[in-house]
């Protein structure tokens, strides 16, 4: 049995969310500067260009990429011969962000209750999903999400009947609905399957996939770049500017479910889908 302790988990997680709020994943950042090239339109070739000097402030001052340095989302897999000692598992996640957002002057924007709106001071608590899996493994992804592209998210209950080129419509509609909201250009989380609040969770899950890995299934890897081209031909472009690029790419993650019923959720990314994974 592999002991890990709160304290360790605690400053784990204080390190992860100022690091992920500073530095982007190197994927996200090689497909900022791969659109900056392939980007025809002045306006948006300009902003793109703004956007990689951006990245590189952020790494040379250590200061957020972004100003909404977001709600913090941790993903943790668990070893079963994992055992967690010196306090509760999820308090040390949340005192982690809040030693965090604290030292590292990021932006708090988190309130205590959904309709009364009081500020919590300190960004916490987080979101947590845990999953308990073989070995003695401590794994988290740690996603700060900013709520500019969080609100232009959105599920729908389909019928089982339908085809993929109407999960293609659906997704295309979100983004042309989202326009300039999201801060484009915009990752594309896709849940598919399980039950209403499952693919919502794919599709979070989806958004801290890298973008250079496409889905080990064939036909889920050409509808991920069919979905693309066609948000890309919106010619919503930078920041609702127009042009070539409103989406750096889009990734599906999917799950069995009922006979009934066919759950897709779309999370939004903004182009600072920030994640960062670390193991203990």
């Amino acid at each position: 049995m592999r002991e890990i302790t709160c304290e360790a988990i605690i400053q784990a997680v204080c390190n992860a969310v100022i690091e992920a709020n500073i530095y982007l994943p190197a994927d996200l950042k090689n497909a900022i500067c791969e659109a900056r090239q392939k980007e025809t339109a002045p306006l948006a070739h300009s902003i793109l260009c703004d956007m990689c000097k951006n990245m590189e402030a952020a790494d040379e001052l250590q200061i957020p990429v972004c100003q909404d340095t977001g709600m913090a989302v941790i993903f943790c897999e668990i070893g079963q011969d994992v055992h967690i000692v010196g306090g509760d598992f999820e308090e040390a996640i949340h005192d982690g962000v809040r030693q965090g957002y604290t030292q590292g002057f990021l932006r708090k924007s988190v309130v205590k209750d959904p309709l009364l709106r009081e500020n919590t001071g300190d960004n916490s608590p987080a979101i947590i999903h845990t999953r308990i899996v073989p070995g003695d493994v401590f794994n988290m992804t740690v996603a700060p999400k900013g709520f500019g592209s969080e609100n232009m998210s959105r599920i729908k209950m389909f019928n089982p009947t339908v085809s993929a080129d109407d999960i293609a419509d659906f997704v295309v509609s979100v983004v042309r609905d989202a326009d300039a909201n999201p801060c484009p250009p915009v990752v594309i989380g896709v849940g598919l399957g399980g039950d209403f609040e499952y693919a919502a969770l794919l599709s979070k899950k989806a958004l801290c996939r890298s973008l250079d890995v496409r889905h080990s299934d064939p036909f889920y890897a050409e509808l991920e770049q069919r979905i693309l081209e066609r948000i890309n031909a919106l010619g919503i472009g930078c920041q609702g500017f127009g042009g070539d690029v409103t989406a750096l790419g889009v990734n599906i993650e999917t799950y069995p479910t009922h006979i009934a019923g066919l759950p897709c959720a779309v999370n939004v990314g903004c182009h600072v889908t920030r994640h960062l994974n670390i193991s203990l």
